[in-house]
């Protein structure tokens, strides 16, 4: 079993590919304080976000929505996202197929 590196993305925000696949990747993206962002971006890749602690406001296309423990939700394709933390905690994210700018 490969073990992924911890990455840092941006002030306060790091990921790491928890499995990999061609047809399916896992991430984890830590927030690790209040005010950490995910920069608005977009990618042809499906994305299932779950959020496993913490709160986030996320926006995706033209709706922002406030999400938490448990919650979660499908970015399709091409549609720009991203999220500001308002309590740290922890994302899961699934992409299909996997984000061979991660590896």
């Amino acid at each position: 079993m490969t073990k992924f590196p911890v990455v840092k993305t941006g002030e306060d925000v790091t990921r790491q590919v928890l499995a990999d696949d061609p047809a399916l990747m896992v991430v984890v993206f830590r927030f690790d304080a209040e005010g950490a962002v995910g920069d608005l971006h977009n990618h042809p890749h499906v994305q299932s976000t779950y959020v496993e602690k913490g709160r986030f406001r996320f926006t995706i296309g033209d709706e922002t929505r406030e999400v938490g423990p448990g919650d979660s939700f499908v970015i399709p394709s091409d549609v720009t996202h991203g999220c500001i933390c308002l309590e740290p905690g922890a994302l899961i994210d699934c992409f299909t197929p996997r984000r061979e700018d991660f590896l």
